[in-house]
């Protein structure tokens, strides 16, 4: 707990807000948008600049306290308890420059602001499926666009440059000529390195796309889930889908067609003409009687009408492994988890198809090159239903075990995957090394290690202690949800 005077001091150096624990408007500073975490910083500093982000590591360095940075608190891990948590969304600039097709960004930026600034200009970026998500953080985690990924690779192949606040406070321009070793870490290490003020990266010359999606009921998903296999085992790489099993409570946002019930959700986005997507969908249109088709041309600007990600918070857990393949054993061990006879407690399982350009090489952390289909366990709900959700994930990740790479991608990995062997698993054993030493030289304290944390080589904890210390924070943090549980209203689903 830091006294009034020390934060008054801090204040007085800061543009933007800084609160404590006793101040107004300190819970809905700190507040995720997954709200499974609760955040009980020592201090929060909006930064309003990156000259408020290096005052705000400096003195989180000065008192060996840890850092956190938080733009929406989409994939929130381990709470900031006792740190000083930067929060950036009030730096949320964007800027296009349609000669060299490229866009920047600052630390707080969300996709939907660079899709309104570069549609108009005929330019789309690889963002992810939610335009509410940050621009950096999903970046930094590699990557993965429902839009394009196939066609262009990961999102952080596209950065040519990036400003970050290291554990020094000071603040470095990053690229590959400037800093190597931190440009390829930064992209793919998440936040394990320091707070990204800046980004800049690559843009397309793509104004619509062939999108949508096709919704089955559930009692079809056998024949469903066995044609998308066959359909996306030799798609061109223009063909960006995804696949859901879903049981969305009645909520809003949620269709009606689709509350209380099992269904299936086939996503499509297409880059090619619309007569070879058509040609392409064809199977998977006949597979089943189709509840809602809406499949056809789209403006880029309305990509979010392809997954329907919801807009309100909510707390929710997340688990994720990379499969090999997907031939029609896998197939059958997740319709015998998830399908319609399925005692299933999660949301939705889903399947987004890897391969084309994501499995080129990269001179960066972002992994993953090898998988063919990243699976991702999402259950949404108060945090006591968390435990029999995540006794199921375990029990389908074990099912899907003889086709998965051993993986897990960084983005879909949330608080009950901070273990050291659990990020272990989102590089490879070579990548793993290197993100460590680069750890060591710019972090040799650990300050950013409310994360999915890389730890320095030369820590002074082992692994065994580091994880002993992550175990507690989440104990702690679920301690204090299950005697809150009253606090909040929950809507809305992911």
């Amino acid at each position: 707990m830091l006294d009034s005077l020390t934060r008054a001091a801090l204040a007085a150096r800061i543009t933007g807000p800084v609160l404590g624990p006793e101040d107004e408007g300190f819970a809905a500073e700190c507040a995720p948008f997954n709200l499974a975490v609760t955040h009980r910083p020592c201090v929060v500093v909006g930064a309003a600049n990156s000259a408020d982000v290096q005052v705000a590591v400096r003195f989180a360095a000065q008192r060996r306290l840890p850092v956190a940075v938080m733009a929406t608190g989409h994939q929130a891990t381990l709470p900031a308890d006792d740190a000083v948590l930067i929060t950036t969304h009030r730096m949320a600039q964007v800027s296009i420059d349609p000669t060299s097709r490229t866009a920047r960004v600052t630390a707080g930026a969300r996709w939907q602001q660079v899709i309104d600034a570069a549609a108009p200009l005929g330019l789309a970026p690889l963002n992810g499926s939610s335009p509410l998500v940050g621009v950096i953080g999903y970046t930094l985690g590699g990557g993965l666009s429902p839009t394009m990924g196939r066609a262009h690779g990961w999102a952080a192949d596209h950065v040519t440059s990036l400003e970050v606040v290291t554990a020094d406070g000071e603040l470095r321009h990053v690229d590959a000529a400037s800093e190597p070793d931190l440009f390829w870490a930064l992209r793919g290490g998440k936040s394990n390195f320091g707070v990204v003020t800046a980004m800049e990266f690559a843009l397309f010359p793509v104004a619509r796309l062939w999108a949508g999606g096709l919704f089955y009921d559930g009692a079809d998903a056998a024949a469903v889930l066995h044609t998308y296999a066959e359909v996306t085992a030799d798609a061109p790489d223009e063909l960006s889908s995804s696949i859901a099993l879903l049981r969305l409570p009645a909520l809003p946002g949620v269709p009606a067609f689709l509350a209380d019930r099992f269904a299936v959700h086939v996503r499509i986005s297409c880059l090619g003409p619309a007569a070879e997507a058509t040609r392409l969908i064809a199977p998977l249109r006949a597979a089943a009687p189709v509840l809602a088709d809406t499949l056809g041309p789209m403006p880029y600007a309305s990509f979010a009408e392809i997954h329907n990600d919801p807009a309100d918070p909510a707390p929710f857990m997340e688990r994720t492994a990379m499969l090999r393949s997907l031939p029609a054993e896998a197939v059958e061990e997740i319709l015998s988890a998830a399908g319609p006879t399925a005692d299933c407690p999660v949301h939705f399982v889903e399947l987004r198809h890897l391969g084309g350009a994501l499995a080129r090489t990269a001179d960066n952390a972002a992994g993953h090159r090898d998988a063919r289909f990243a699976l991702w366990i999402v259950g949404v709900g108060a945090p006591d239903a968390f435990t029999a959700m995540n006794v199921y994930a375990d029990e389908l990740l074990q099912r899907i075990r003889p086709w998965s790479t051993g993986g897990r991608y960084l983005n879909f990995m949330a608080a009950q995957d901070t273990g050291v062997s659990d990020v272990r698993a989102a590089y490879d054993e070579t990548g793993y090394r290197r993100l460590r030493s680069v750890k060591t030289r710019f972090d040799p304290d650990n300050l950013f290690r409310l994360n999915h944390n890389i730890p320095p080589e030369e820590h002074p904890m082992s692994d065994d202690k580091l994880q002993l210390l992550i175990d507690h924070a989440a104990i702690a943090d679920a301690l204090h949800r299950y005697t809150g549980l009253g606090e909040h209203q929950y809507s809305g689903y992911r």
